[in-house]
């Protein structure tokens, strides 16, 4: 066990792991041993010896009266009184004794026992150490080297030598990976078992907009732009709500940059996803409005659900022109809006004077033309 505690620093060095946890790691592999080979009560410790660059194996004993009942029933945590002076003269009742043990008179098998109970221990402190590195950035981007793509497209990440999966329900529509391809997703879940550290990855959750965002601008990053919302169809269209205190400030010219630079990044990051930029509003009617843009609104009347479960309703009234603009293609308009603003979206279209006159002209003027071809039939 000679200079066992350099062996400590070197483990601790290629493991990336501190020394005190390493060393902890062998003192308690020592003393399981111990109890297994000596007595499973004795009451063992382990210190170190700096300048011997060692470690010792010690029993501590406390000293009681020559005729107390615990030397009888617990010798190896008690020492009478007078057979301790022989140790030590000015010992007194209560005192501990120390010595040390020598590990070197122990079995080849607890020896061998101690290396395994090392090995498994010291990867399972690794273990520990990444499955707590990894909680702490659970919700955050991380980025990997795909390794493997199964048959049903699933695809692998090494991410710390921990191969994490991206499903495929988890992937950007149309997006396809191939071995050796760096990937960046948000760690969506992390857990960990008999068979290790488990990390599920996925790049269609709002929150890796976000995260991006954050990344490409420094005024989100830095706190003085807040992103108070986000809604997304993965690898078609998505909408954040943002906001600033700061009244010289332009939050959503912050977040689209000059020219479009910051949001055109995060746009080809997410497969070309398209995204919309809105002013985020405390009053559901303004922030309704807001997110059905492009299309101008007349007026929307909130009404509550009245069922906790289910979204209050937003009757939005609009021009019969705005509607499509409203609905957006295949609805993904609409229903943005409605998850950015949590509210279910009922159109009413309002039907213009002018429209309306143009409806009745065409009405009669078709009945003047279906009047002449009914003549010339006779």
């Amino acid at each position: 066990m000679e200079k066992i505690l350099d062996i400590i620093e070197l483990i601790a060095y290629e493991k990336g792991l501190q020394v005190s946890m390493v060393s902890q790691v062998v003192k308690d592999s020592i003393i399981k041993m111990a109890k297994k080979e000596i007595d499973e009560n004795t009451n063992y410790s382990v210190e170190e010896d700096p300048k011997e660059r060692t470690l010792k194996l010690i029993q501590t004993l406390i000293v009681c009266e020559d005729n107390d009942t615990g030397v009888i029933q617990d010798p190896n945590n008690f020492i009478p009184l007078q057979k301790a002076k022989e140790m030590a003269q000015d010992v007194n009742i209560g005192d501990e004794i120390k010595y040390e043990l020598s590990l070197e008179d122990m079995s080849r098998n607890a020896v061998n026992s101690l290396f395994r109970d090392l090995e498994f221990n010291i990867q399972r402190t690794i273990e520990d150490q990444l499955f707590e590195k990894f909680k702490s950035n659970t919700g955050k981007i991380i980025t990997g080297v795909v390794v493997r793509v199964d048959e049903a497209q699933n695809t692998f990440i090494e991410i710390d030598e921990i191969r994490a999966i991206l499903s495929i329900k988890n992937r950007i529509k149309g997006e396809k990976f191939v071995v050796g391809d760096t990937v960046s997703s948000i760690l969506k879940h992390v857990s960990i078992d008999r068979n290790g550290i488990r990390l599920e990855l996925s790049r269609t959750t709002p929150k890796m907009l976000e995260e991006l965002l954050k990344l490409e601008v420094p005024e989100i990053k830095d706190g003085e732009v807040v992103i108070a919302k986000s809604a997304r169809i993965p690898g078609d269209r998505a909408k954040i709500a943002v906001y600033s205190n700061n009244p010289k400030i332009d939050p959503i010219g912050s977040s689209v940059g000059v020219k479009g630079v910051r949001i055109n990044a995060v746009s080809k990051e997410l497969n070309g996803e398209n995204i919309d930029c809105i002013e985020y509003s405390e009053v559901p009617e303004i922030f309704i409005s807001k997110a059905l843009s492009p299309a101008n609104i007349i007026s929307i009347k909130i009404q509550p659900s009245g069922d906790p479960t289910l979204p209050p309703k937003a009757i939005v009234n609009i021009m019969s022109d705005q509607k499509s603009k409203a609905i957006g293609k295949n609805g993904i308009n609409i229903r943005l809006a409605s998850m950015l603003t949590g509210h279910d979206i009922e159109l009413i279209e309002i039907v213009s004077q002018k429209e309306s006159q143009n409806t009745q002209d065409q009405a009669v003027s078709k009945v003047g033309i279906d009047a002449l071809e009914s003549l010339f039939r006779q």
